[in-house]
């Protein structure tokens, strides 16, 4: 059965809003809630189903020059959600994925009954992927790697994704690498890769607009002709992808410049405010992508009161043990907020 329990952070804050009490949410990740997304967006009408398992050849074609991967190594999807499902459906067994990372995949996992188990980022000036730190067991199918982090904001870098590859490839393991914050330029999809590797990516990041449901996973390396038919046999079951948006996949791509540009400014005049009102016994870490800011606490703070007493004060954040932080207690901030509300928050942060 799927754990439905509250914890105690969420219960309080439902009997703050059934109560009336407005918070800042310095933890919101929907673009399309604070100015950001583009708007007056339409689809075109589609009046033939004519499905496809992978997708249109016209959508995955217009994905392909946006990723900088072949229309052929590409099959699309309704969410990263869904292509992370699909894939642990096609590999089983047991996923190793990057600490601290985004909480989702553990419910994703085990929906699909694969066992998660995690290996630990390390922090030099920026989070840092070290393939020695990927353990492995007898059951392990595939590793996760996020590019850049969520909420770490550090990229997968050559020198990091070279040995993390070749792990894999000597160990008979596929490679997932999630782009899904990833800035065109920076994305490693089109690299050789000595394993089967799969590289994820989709228009709610890409462009700000989640509601739409268009994603994608490119598959590259040893066996991957092999793995997009079986892929495409599951995607065949469900056909999830609406034709209107794939019709419109080009238009839409043809947004993410400027909605990649609005989120980089905001997210770096939100992170200058934060940065102006940290406590000396607080530290900003670095971070070169990504929609979040992690803060450093001293050891002797409990994460869960002080984000117990921000929302008393009418402020939401998470505490860094909802992201599995190897070690030490943090603070994590939603970028996104307006500026305004920004403000207003880490300004009660500081205060307490």
């Amino acid at each position: 059965m799927v754990e439905l329990t509250e914890n105690s952070l969420a219960a309080r804050r439902s009997e703050l809003e059934a109560n009336g009490v407005e918070l800042l949410d310095l933890t919101v990740s929907n673009p399309t809630a604070v100015g950001l997304a583009p708007t007056g967006v339409a689809l075109p009408a589609v009046d033939r189903y004519e499905p496809e398992a992978l997708g249109t050849r016209a959508a995955r074609e217009a994905v392909g020059s946006y990723a900088g991967v072949s229309a052929e190594a590409l099959l699309l999807c309704a969410s990263t959600s869904e292509a992370y499902g699909w894939l642990f459906k096609l590999l089983g067994g047991e996923v190793w994925v990057p600490a601290p990372g985004y909480p989702l995949l553990e419910h994703l996992a085990a929906l699909e009954h694969v066992a998660l188990r995690h290996y630990p980022l390390r922090y030099d000036g920026r989070w840092c992927t070290d393939a020695a730190l990927v353990a492995g067991t007898a059951q392990t199918r595939a590793v996760v790697a996020v590019s850049p982090g969520n909420p770490t904001g550090s990229y997968l870098l050559e020198h990091e994704a070279r040995p993390l590859a070749e792990l894999c490839a000597a160990r008979g393991w596929a490679l997932i690498v999630d782009e899904v914050f990833c800035a065109p330029s920076r994305s490693l999809a089109s690299r050789a890769w000595p394993c089967l590797t799969f590289c994820l990516g989709g228009l709610s990041k890409a462009c700000g607009l989640p509601q739409l449901k268009l994603a994608w996973t490119s598959v590259h390396g040893p066996g991957a002709a092999r793995a997009l038919e079986q892929l495409g046999l599951i995607a065949d079951t469900y056909l999830s992808v609406g034709a209107p948006v794939q019709a419109a996949a080009g238009q839409l791509l043809s947004l993410a410049p400027g909605f990649q540009a609005r989120v980089r400014a905001r997210c770096d005049e939100n992170r200058r405010a934060l940065s102006g009102v940290m406590r000396p016994e607080w530290q900003l870490l670095g971070a070169e992508g990504g929609w979040s800011a992690v803060v450093r606490l001293p050891s002797s703070v409990d994460e869960e009161a002080l984000c117990l007493r921000l929302l008393e004060a009418g402020v939401v954040v998470h505490p860094g043990f909802f992201y599995d932080f190897p070690s030490g207690k943090h603070l994590v901030l939603s970028l996104l907020p307006l500026p305004d509300v920004f403000v207003a928050g880490v300004a009660a942060l500081a205060g307490l």
